[in-house]
Protein backbone atom coordinates (compact mmCIF):
# COMPACT_ATOMS: atom_id res chain seq x y z
CA UNK A 1 0.00 0.00 0.00
CA UNK A 2 1.41 3.75 -0.68
CA UNK A 3 1.00 5.96 1.98
CA UNK A 4 -1.90 8.73 2.34
CA UNK A 5 -1.65 12.15 2.17
CA UNK A 6 -1.27 13.18 6.31
CA UNK A 7 -0.10 9.74 7.64
CA UNK A 8 2.61 9.92 10.21
CA UNK A 9 5.97 8.33 9.45
CA UNK A 10 5.85 4.50 10.32
CA UNK A 11 7.41 3.94 13.63
CA UNK A 12 10.67 2.28 14.10
CA UNK A 13 10.72 -1.20 15.33
CA UNK A 14 12.59 -2.59 17.81
CA UNK A 15 16.12 -4.56 17.66
CA UNK A 16 14.07 -7.37 18.25
CA UNK A 17 10.86 -6.73 15.94
CA UNK A 18 8.42 -6.71 18.98
CA UNK A 19 7.67 -3.77 20.94
CA UNK A 20 4.59 -4.35 24.02
CA UNK A 21 3.06 -1.10 24.80
CA UNK A 22 2.01 0.21 27.98
CA UNK A 23 -2.01 1.13 27.96
CA UNK A 24 -3.09 4.10 29.03
CA UNK A 25 -2.12 4.14 33.14
CA UNK A 26 0.19 2.63 35.62
CA UNK A 27 -0.19 0.79 38.49
CA UNK A 28 2.81 1.37 40.61
CA UNK A 29 4.37 4.56 39.05
CA UNK A 30 3.42 7.94 40.34
CA UNK A 31 2.29 9.55 37.36
CA UNK A 32 -1.29 10.30 36.96
CA UNK A 33 -3.41 11.91 34.50
CA UNK A 34 -6.10 14.07 35.51
CA UNK A 35 -9.95 14.49 34.47
CA UNK A 36 -13.07 16.15 34.96
CA UNK A 37 -16.47 16.09 34.63
CA UNK A 38 -18.91 18.32 32.48
CA UNK A 39 -21.21 18.45 35.63
CA UNK A 40 -18.31 19.39 37.36
CA UNK A 41 -16.64 22.50 35.15
CA UNK A 42 -20.49 23.25 33.94
CA UNK A 43 -20.90 24.94 38.02
CA UNK A 44 -18.01 27.37 36.58
CA UNK A 45 -18.45 30.28 34.98
CA UNK A 46 -17.07 30.30 31.64
CA UNK A 47 -13.67 31.99 32.10
CA UNK A 48 -13.21 30.06 35.20
CA UNK A 49 -13.86 26.25 33.38
CA UNK A 50 -11.34 27.58 31.02
CA UNK A 51 -9.13 27.69 33.21
CA UNK A 52 -9.54 25.14 35.11
CA UNK A 53 -9.43 23.06 31.82
CA UNK A 54 -6.35 24.66 30.77
CA UNK A 55 -4.50 23.79 33.70
CA UNK A 56 -5.89 20.03 34.03
CA UNK A 57 -4.49 19.83 29.74
CA UNK A 58 -1.10 21.12 30.95
CA UNK A 59 -0.90 18.75 33.80
CA UNK A 60 -1.52 16.06 31.79
CA UNK A 61 0.73 16.70 28.87
CA UNK A 62 3.69 17.02 31.42
CA UNK A 63 2.23 13.61 32.86
CA UNK A 64 2.48 12.48 28.91
CA UNK A 65 6.35 13.31 29.17
CA UNK A 66 6.88 11.68 32.21
CA UNK A 67 5.01 8.08 30.95
CA UNK A 68 6.92 8.37 27.52
CA UNK A 69 10.26 9.02 29.39
CA UNK A 70 9.46 5.75 32.01
CA UNK A 71 9.08 3.86 28.86
CA UNK A 72 12.39 4.96 26.85
CA UNK A 73 14.26 3.83 30.08
CA UNK A 74 12.39 0.48 30.62
CA UNK A 75 12.51 -0.62 27.56
CA UNK A 76 8.49 -0.21 26.67
CA UNK A 77 8.16 0.19 22.77
CA UNK A 78 4.32 1.91 22.78
CA UNK A 79 2.31 3.66 25.08
CA UNK A 80 -1.26 4.51 24.29
CA UNK A 81 -2.31 7.85 25.40
CA UNK A 82 -5.41 8.13 27.25
CA UNK A 83 -8.64 9.18 25.65
CA UNK A 84 -9.87 12.02 28.18
CA UNK A 85 -6.26 14.13 28.01
CA UNK A 86 -7.71 17.09 27.03
CA UNK A 87 -10.74 16.64 29.53
CA UNK A 88 -14.41 17.17 28.24
CA UNK A 89 -13.01 18.54 25.38
CA UNK A 90 -15.55 17.14 22.45
CA UNK A 91 -18.77 17.37 25.38
CA UNK A 92 -21.87 18.93 23.48
CA UNK A 93 -22.43 21.77 26.27
CA UNK A 94 -19.21 21.83 28.50
CA UNK A 95 -16.17 20.95 25.26
CA UNK A 96 -14.14 23.63 23.43
CA UNK A 97 -11.72 24.52 21.11
CA UNK A 98 -8.21 23.91 22.16
CA UNK A 99 -7.56 27.70 20.60
CA UNK A 100 -9.89 28.84 23.91
CA UNK A 101 -7.70 27.83 26.50
CA UNK A 102 -6.13 30.33 28.45
CA UNK A 103 -2.19 29.20 27.27
CA UNK A 104 -3.39 27.58 24.71
CA UNK A 105 -0.14 27.72 22.55
CA UNK A 106 2.04 27.06 25.37
CA UNK A 107 -0.06 23.85 26.06
CA UNK A 108 0.20 22.41 22.39
CA UNK A 109 3.67 23.25 22.57
CA UNK A 110 4.05 20.86 25.60
CA UNK A 111 2.09 18.19 23.87
CA UNK A 112 4.40 18.75 20.62
CA UNK A 113 7.46 18.17 22.36
CA UNK A 114 6.12 15.24 23.74
CA UNK A 115 5.58 14.02 20.17
CA UNK A 116 9.29 15.00 19.44
CA UNK A 117 10.43 12.89 22.38
CA UNK A 118 8.71 9.86 21.75
CA UNK A 119 9.92 10.32 17.81
CA UNK A 120 13.53 10.20 19.04
CA UNK A 121 13.10 7.54 21.80
CA UNK A 122 11.56 5.60 19.03
CA UNK A 123 8.77 5.03 21.18
CA UNK A 124 5.04 4.56 19.44
CA UNK A 125 1.77 6.73 20.46
CA UNK A 126 -1.36 6.15 19.26
CA UNK A 127 -5.15 6.26 21.21
CA UNK A 128 -8.30 4.26 21.43
CA UNK A 129 -11.37 6.00 21.44
CA UNK A 130 -14.02 4.86 23.97
CA UNK A 131 -16.94 2.48 23.24
CA UNK A 132 -19.22 5.30 22.41
CA UNK A 133 -17.66 6.24 19.59
CA UNK A 134 -20.05 4.33 17.08
CA UNK A 135 -19.70 4.62 13.02
CA UNK A 136 -22.38 2.78 11.56
CA UNK A 137 -24.91 3.59 14.23
CA UNK A 138 -28.43 4.16 12.04
CA UNK A 139 -28.76 7.39 14.15
CA UNK A 140 -27.04 10.30 12.89
CA UNK A 141 -26.35 12.16 15.50
CA UNK A 142 -24.38 9.42 17.19
CA UNK A 143 -22.17 9.51 13.89
CA UNK A 144 -21.52 13.32 13.82
CA UNK A 145 -20.76 13.01 17.81
CA UNK A 146 -18.63 9.98 16.86
CA UNK A 147 -16.62 11.85 13.92
CA UNK A 148 -16.03 14.64 16.22
CA UNK A 149 -14.05 12.54 18.69
CA UNK A 150 -12.30 10.78 16.29
CA UNK A 151 -11.15 14.19 15.02
CA UNK A 152 -10.36 15.09 18.11
CA UNK A 153 -8.30 12.42 18.67
CA UNK A 154 -6.72 12.92 15.40
CA UNK A 155 -5.56 16.45 16.27
CA UNK A 156 -3.56 15.56 19.36
CA UNK A 157 -2.49 12.47 17.54
CA UNK A 158 -0.60 15.28 14.94
CA UNK A 159 1.10 17.08 18.33
CA UNK A 160 1.95 13.06 19.47
CA UNK A 161 3.25 11.60 17.14
CA UNK A 162 0.90 9.46 17.19
CA UNK A 163 -0.11 7.32 14.15
CA UNK A 164 -3.07 5.40 15.13
CA UNK A 165 -6.53 5.80 16.36
CA UNK A 166 -8.50 3.08 16.99
CA UNK A 167 -11.97 1.75 17.13
CA UNK A 168 -14.53 -1.14 17.07
CA UNK A 169 -16.28 -1.66 14.30
CA UNK A 170 -19.73 -0.94 16.11
CA UNK A 171 -23.20 -2.57 16.18
CA UNK A 172 -24.25 -5.05 14.16
CA UNK A 173 -28.20 -3.66 14.27
CA UNK A 174 -29.41 -7.02 12.86
CA UNK A 175 -27.57 -6.58 9.33
CA UNK A 176 -23.75 -6.91 9.85
CA UNK A 177 -23.03 -5.84 5.79
CA UNK A 178 -25.43 -3.02 5.93
CA UNK A 179 -23.98 -1.56 9.41
CA UNK A 180 -20.34 -2.12 7.96
CA UNK A 181 -21.16 -0.08 5.14
CA UNK A 182 -22.32 2.44 6.94
CA UNK A 183 -19.06 2.46 8.72
CA UNK A 184 -17.31 2.74 5.41
CA UNK A 185 -19.53 5.77 4.75
CA UNK A 186 -18.92 7.56 8.10
CA UNK A 187 -14.87 6.67 7.67
CA UNK A 188 -15.06 8.42 4.33
CA UNK A 189 -16.18 11.86 5.83
CA UNK A 190 -12.77 12.28 8.01
CA UNK A 191 -10.32 14.53 7.34
CA UNK A 192 -7.34 13.18 5.88
CA UNK A 193 -5.42 13.46 9.38
CA UNK A 194 -8.10 11.65 10.82
CA UNK A 195 -8.76 8.99 8.27
CA UNK A 196 -4.74 8.28 7.66
CA UNK A 197 -5.02 7.01 11.11
CA UNK A 198 -8.16 5.19 11.63
CA UNK A 199 -7.67 1.26 12.86
CA UNK A 200 -10.57 -0.80 13.28
CA UNK A 201 -10.43 -3.71 16.12
CA UNK A 202 -12.20 -7.20 15.67
CA UNK A 203 -14.21 -7.45 19.14
CA UNK A 204 -15.41 -10.12 21.50
CA UNK A 205 -19.44 -10.06 20.97
CA UNK A 206 -20.17 -9.24 17.49
CA UNK A 207 -17.50 -8.58 14.28
CA UNK A 208 -14.73 -11.29 14.10
CA UNK A 209 -11.86 -10.22 11.80
CA UNK A 210 -13.57 -12.48 8.79
CA UNK A 211 -16.07 -9.73 9.09
CA UNK A 212 -13.90 -6.88 9.23
CA UNK A 213 -11.10 -7.77 6.76
CA UNK A 214 -13.32 -6.91 3.96
CA UNK A 215 -13.78 -3.80 5.10
CA UNK A 216 -10.59 -3.42 5.89
CA UNK A 217 -9.39 -3.81 2.57
CA UNK A 218 -11.79 -2.24 0.22
CA UNK A 219 -11.35 1.33 2.33
CA UNK A 220 -7.29 1.13 3.19
CA UNK A 221 -8.02 0.68 7.10
CA UNK A 222 -5.82 -1.35 8.74
CA UNK A 223 -7.30 -4.40 10.95
CA UNK A 224 -5.78 -3.99 14.84
CA UNK A 225 -6.31 -8.13 15.41
CA UNK A 226 -7.29 -8.50 18.81
CA UNK A 227 -6.45 -12.15 19.28
CA UNK A 228 -8.34 -12.33 22.96
CA UNK A 229 -11.26 -11.18 21.52
CA UNK A 230 -10.84 -13.55 18.24
CA UNK A 231 -11.02 -16.74 21.16
CA UNK A 232 -13.63 -14.88 22.43
CA UNK A 233 -15.94 -14.30 19.29
CA UNK A 234 -14.40 -16.90 16.49
CA UNK A 235 -15.08 -17.43 13.10
CA UNK A 236 -13.09 -19.70 10.69
CA UNK A 237 -9.65 -18.07 10.36
CA UNK A 238 -7.21 -19.54 12.75
CA UNK A 239 -5.20 -17.40 15.21
CA UNK A 240 -2.04 -17.88 12.07
CA UNK A 241 -4.84 -16.53 9.57
CA UNK A 242 -6.33 -14.14 11.25
CA UNK A 243 -2.71 -12.93 12.10
CA UNK A 244 -1.21 -13.01 8.29
CA UNK A 245 -4.69 -11.49 7.28
CA UNK A 246 -4.52 -8.43 9.70
CA UNK A 247 -0.57 -8.10 9.03
CA UNK A 248 -1.61 -7.44 5.22
CA UNK A 249 -3.76 -4.48 6.05
CA UNK A 250 -0.85 -2.26 7.33
CA UNK A 251 0.98 -0.18 5.26
CA UNK A 252 3.35 0.12 8.46
CA UNK A 253 4.34 -1.49 11.35
CA UNK A 254 1.09 -3.75 12.33
CA UNK A 255 -0.94 -2.95 16.22
CA UNK A 256 -2.11 -5.80 18.22
CA UNK A 257 -3.66 -6.42 21.16
CA UNK A 258 -3.29 -9.02 23.82
CA UNK A 259 -4.76 -9.57 27.18
CA UNK A 260 -5.74 -13.08 29.15
CA UNK A 261 -9.00 -14.07 30.70
CA UNK A 262 -9.59 -13.58 34.41
CA UNK A 263 -10.81 -16.41 35.36
CA UNK A 264 -9.15 -18.51 32.23
CA UNK A 265 -10.56 -19.94 29.06
CA UNK A 266 -12.69 -21.93 30.64
CA UNK A 267 -14.46 -19.52 32.86
CA UNK A 268 -17.93 -18.41 33.45
CA UNK A 269 -16.70 -14.98 31.32
CA UNK A 270 -13.33 -14.94 29.33
CA UNK A 271 -13.25 -11.80 28.69
CA UNK A 272 -12.66 -10.03 31.12
CA UNK A 273 -9.02 -9.12 31.57
CA UNK A 274 -6.47 -10.76 33.83
CA UNK A 275 -4.36 -8.35 35.90
CA UNK A 276 -1.26 -10.40 33.65
CA UNK A 277 -0.50 -11.97 30.40
CA UNK A 278 -0.13 -15.93 30.36
CA UNK A 279 2.84 -16.36 28.15
CA UNK A 280 0.98 -19.21 26.41
CA UNK A 281 -1.59 -16.53 25.23
CA UNK A 282 1.20 -14.91 23.12
CA UNK A 283 0.42 -16.71 19.59
CA UNK A 284 4.17 -17.87 18.44
CA UNK A 285 3.22 -16.49 14.80
CA UNK A 286 3.76 -13.21 16.56
CA UNK A 287 7.73 -13.68 16.96
CA UNK A 288 10.25 -12.20 14.55
CA UNK A 289 8.85 -9.84 12.56
CA UNK A 290 8.29 -5.78 13.04
CA UNK A 291 5.01 -5.87 15.22
CA UNK A 292 3.50 -3.86 18.52
CA UNK A 293 1.27 -5.51 21.16
CA UNK A 294 -0.43 -3.61 23.52
CA UNK A 295 -0.73 -5.11 26.54
CA UNK A 296 -4.10 -4.68 27.75
CA UNK A 297 -3.42 -6.04 31.38
CA UNK A 298 -4.78 -4.67 34.50
CA UNK A 299 -1.42 -4.66 36.66
CA UNK A 300 -0.65 -2.23 33.45
CA UNK A 301 3.37 -1.75 33.81
CA UNK A 302 4.10 -4.76 35.74
CA UNK A 303 2.28 -6.64 33.51
CA UNK A 304 4.60 -5.53 30.38
CA UNK A 305 7.66 -6.46 32.46
CA UNK A 306 7.10 -9.48 33.67
CA UNK A 307 5.19 -10.44 29.55
CA UNK A 308 8.28 -9.57 28.45
CA UNK A 309 10.73 -10.99 30.61
CA UNK A 310 8.74 -14.61 30.00
CA UNK A 311 9.07 -13.58 26.28
CA UNK A 312 13.42 -13.20 26.53
CA UNK A 313 14.74 -16.38 25.11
Amino acid sequence: MSMKPGTPPPPQPTARGLRLGLCCQFASEPIRFRTTTATSVARLPRADRLRKLAGLCAENAKALRQALEYCATHGIGSFRILTPILPVKTHPTAGYRVEELPGAEGIVTLFRQCGDFARQAGIRTGFHPDQFVVLNSPDESIVERSLADIESQAEIAEWTNADTVNIHGGGAYGDKRSALDRFLRAADRLSDRARSRLTVENDDRTFTPEDLLPVCRAGGIPLVYDVHHHRCCSDSLSIAEATEAARATWNREPLFHLSSPIEGWSGPRPERHHDYIDPSDFPPIWRGWPLTVEVEAKAKEEAVMRLRGSLTP
